[in-house]
């Protein structure tokens, strides 16, 4: 059996593609590759079948990533019989996804997994600023990548 992640911003070209991809990674670090599997999408479908953000393919490249494959995508409702957890990158997304969840679906913020994040913390949007932005939110998605992961091994075994 396997578990599915589904991480959720708005356009999926900067935060959601960073945390799917970092995700993945620590996921194998914590041996939960097979067991777990990760996507990624935007509730809004303005760069549906476009390349991740210039700069967030660079951010991560430069941390050891590969962001070249991905393609952004809009999240769709039926997704929510096949995720077992979708996460949130703000609380707009949030809202927007809670709006079309069924009931009892698991849809939460990424950042609820980080033990040192504040209670509702978000992973700001670095869209509109420069590559610090993009930093910034490489570490945040590291932090609640490990917290995830370390919550799913507890979970799943």
């Amino acid at each position: 059996m396997s578990y599915h992640v589904c991480l959720v911003c708005m356009g999926n070209i900067c935060r959601s593609p960073m945390a799917e991809i970092v995700l993945r990674r620590t996921l194998a670090e914590h041996g939960l590759d097979r067991q777990v599997t990760v996507d990624s999408a935007g509730t809004d479908s303005w760069h549906q079948g476009g390349p991740i953000d210039e700069r967030a393919g660079r951010t991560l490249a430069a941390h050891g990533y590969d962001g070249s494959a991905h393609r952004a995508r809009q999240f769709e409702s039926a997704w929510f019989g096949q995720a077992d957890l979708v996460l949130a990158m703000d609380a707009t997304n949030l809202r927007a996804l809670r709006a079309l969840a069924p009931p009892g679906a698991e849809v939460r913020l990424f950042r609820s997994f980080d033990p040192s994040a504040p209670e509702n913390a978000e992973v700001p949007d670095p869209y509109y600023g420069g590559d610090e932005g993009f930093v910034q939110v490489l570490d945040m998605v590291r932090a609640a990548s490990e917290g995830l992961a370390k919550h799913l091994a507890a979970t799943l075994r």
